[in-house]
């Protein structure tokens, strides 16, 4: 169980956790108003969300650097710019306007990951107790919530200013929260210098990207699918990414009780499973309520995977590789959180919504039957050495 010790050793990145879920879930379900506002076709929108994808990865590339300068204020101002850097999109009348927007957002989101998590490991390990699940679990609550009165905002005819406005004004809150930070930062010559085996992070950087790519695909198109393909409302579209969030929320705050029974691979195998039969559910739906089905079961099942996959890098890497062997997995991993959105949109724009849901379902079982046998051999090696 998570203690209130536990809770307060990491309030700092824990805030960050529940910043970014609270962003993204009010602007996945904005999506359909403001891919209206701006005027774009499926392609073009995740052409969009695809360029300003770049930024995120590439700022996670410089997330040491940026943490040496900052040191205990880079949590802080680092989600202090990311609580209003949506309202930058949020004023776009073009897609150029927008994909200039989403850079901003992005790229403060992309460095903010890295540090958070960093940060959350490290206190996992001075402490040796298991955060990870429940940090990502926060995310996934405030994502839900957030998506849920987002929606309920959209009925009442608030604008997509004045959503970003407001939430930027209640991030505040958490602002001062992660002033509280007292982690160490990154050391950069720890990031570009580790011992960990370059095939574990490589799979297990997969993983996650395969996890993360089919979550945010989902949180950033469900309420689309719902309200175009299915015909639903404002707020029965942002009950898809806000059952999503809660369902995530509910297998993250969970998810560490199985690890005491079962082992994480095998947790990751069968997770993916479900979490792929979700999206298949979604593909084939042809009524609201089959597509809620399928976002709820595609949440239970993903939302576990990539924290289990970060724990287990912890695990199997020493103490001075682990901030290295988290900062590297996290930009091959959190690729797939700003690149599922744009397959999404190539796909709808050819095949349509249904189609694409059914490729992240392919991509979700890749995780069961390729990369959890090649973890499982790396955790073989490990203990032979």
């Amino acid at each position: 169980m998570i203690s209130s010790d536990d809770i307060r050793a990491a309030r700092a990145p824990l805030a960050c956790f529940a910043t970014i879920g609270m962003v993204w879930g009010a602007f996945a379900a904005q999506v359909p108003v403001i891919k209206a506002q701006i005027g774009a076709s499926d392609g073009v929108f995740g052409l969009s969300l695809l360029v300003a994808s770049f930024g995120a990865v590439g700022a996670m590339w410089t997330a040491p650097r940026m943490d040496g300068w900052l040191g205990r204020w880079t949590l802080p101002v680092l989600a202090l710019v990311l609580g209003f850097a949506f309202v930058v999109p949020s004023l776009a009348g073009a897609p150029v306007a927008f994909t200039l927007g989403m850079l901003c957002c992005t790229c403060s989101a992309g460095t903010l990951d890295v540090v958070m998590n960093a940060r959350v490991s490290s206190v996992e390990a001075r402490r040796r107790r298991p955060l990870m699940n429940f940090a990502h679990g926060l995310f996934s609550l405030a994502y839900g919530l957030s998506a849920l009165l987002v929606g309920l905002l959209r009925e009442a005819g608030f604008s997509p200013l004045t959503v970003f406005a407001l939430l930027g004004v209640l991030n505040l809150v958490l602002v001062r929260e992660a002033l509280r930070d007292h982690g160490e930062p990154l050391d950069e010559d720890d990031v570009s210098h580790t011992d960990a085996a370059p095939g574990l992070l490589i799979v297990a950087g997969m993983v996650i990207l395969i996890a993360f790519m089919a979550e945010q695909a989902t949180e950033g198109w469900s309420a689309l699918h719902i309200e175009r393909s299915l015909g639903g409302g404002a707020a029965e579209g942002a009950m898809g990414p806000a059952l999503l969030g809660l369902t995530m929320a509910a297998g993250r705050f969970g998810g560490q009780a199985l690890v005491k029974s079962f082992s994480e691979i095998a947790v990751l195998a069968v997770a993916a499973v479900l979490s792929a039969a979700g999206a298949f559910m979604a593909a084939m739906a042809e009524g609201l309520f089959l597509a809620y089905a399928g976002f709820a079961v595609l949440g239970l099942g993903v939302s576990v995977v990539a924290p289990m996959a970060f724990s287990f890098v912890g695990r199997h890497v020493s103490n001075r590789a682990r901030t290295a062997a988290i900062a590297r997995i996290s930009v091959i991993g959190y690729a797939g959180f700003f690149i599922g959105p744009p397959i999404m949109g190539f796909v709808s724009e050819g095949f349509g919504l249904s189609t694409s849901f059914a490729v992240m379902g392919v991509a979700l079982l890749l995780v069961t039957f390729i990369l959890a046998p090649m973890l499982a051999s790396h955790q073989g090696r490990s203990h032979a050495e």
